[in-house]
């Protein structure tokens, strides 16, 4: 799995299937379709158009708190958050797909080892404006803290940093364990996406000493 996964924001669902467009331009192979607050009509016209730029562009649709649209649409994964559909019954309903969910502490993680997610999305690092109700902030500390309690408990799932990253974020999480990041609003955000998420890979794959 890549280690970038974009994730869409915007305030109508037109502003996500651009900034998607946007992040699949400038590289990015996995995409998380993250509309809340949508009608059902308009969230599977919205799905249905991700997945043919992902397609388009080679990338992996990952569809957010919607497994049956996920379905319908034929996406690659669904990503639960911590008050979506348990992971229990999206790995039990839904099997064909990659399963990734949500997370702020370390029983949150043993929660869901139980079922055997394929990544987790650990956060937030810092305050991010992309999530109405902000789960405590970890900072880098959290990060190791938590990532050293899953190696002795021998828990080896991929996590994913999540909530606010920068670029100059990613040693720190590299060294503490990580195996990706999560991003919207640097990608959003950025008049040269492009370069942002080759700068990203470059981060991303240097070899780093865990901490």
């Amino acid at each position: 799995m890549d280690k970038i996964i974009y994730i869409s924001q915007g305030y109508l669902p037109v502003d996500h299937i651009e900034h998607i467009k946007k992040a699949c331009n400038a590289g990015c192979k996995n995409i998380q379709l993250r509309l809340k607050h949508t009608e059902l009509p308009e969230w599977l016209a919205t799905a249905y158009k991700a997945k043919e730029l992902c397609d388009t562009f080679g990338a992996k649709l990952f569809i957010n708190d919607a497994p049956q649209i996920a379905a319908t649409v034929n996406a690659y994964g669904i990503h639960v958050g911590k008050e979506d559909m348990p992971l229990a019954k999206v790995k039990q309903d839904f099997k064909p797909f990659v399963t990734g969910a949500t997370a702020n502490t370390f029983e949150d993680i043993q929660r869901h080892a139980v079922h055997q997610p394929d990544y987790i999305g650990l956060g937030p690092l810092r305050f991010t404006e992309t999530k109405q109700k902000l789960s405590p902030i970890l900072g880098l500390e959290g990060y190791r803290s938590i990532l050293q309690k899953m190696q002795l408990h021998g828990i080896q799932i991929p996590v994913f940093a999540i909530g606010g990253i920068g670029l100059e974020d990613i040693p720190g999480l590299m060294k503490a364990g990580v195996y990706g990041i999560a991003v919207s609003g640097l990608i959003t955000r950025s008049a040269k996406a492009e370069k942002i998420v080759t700068q990203l890979q470059q981060l991303l794959h240097h070899e780093y000493t865990t901490t």
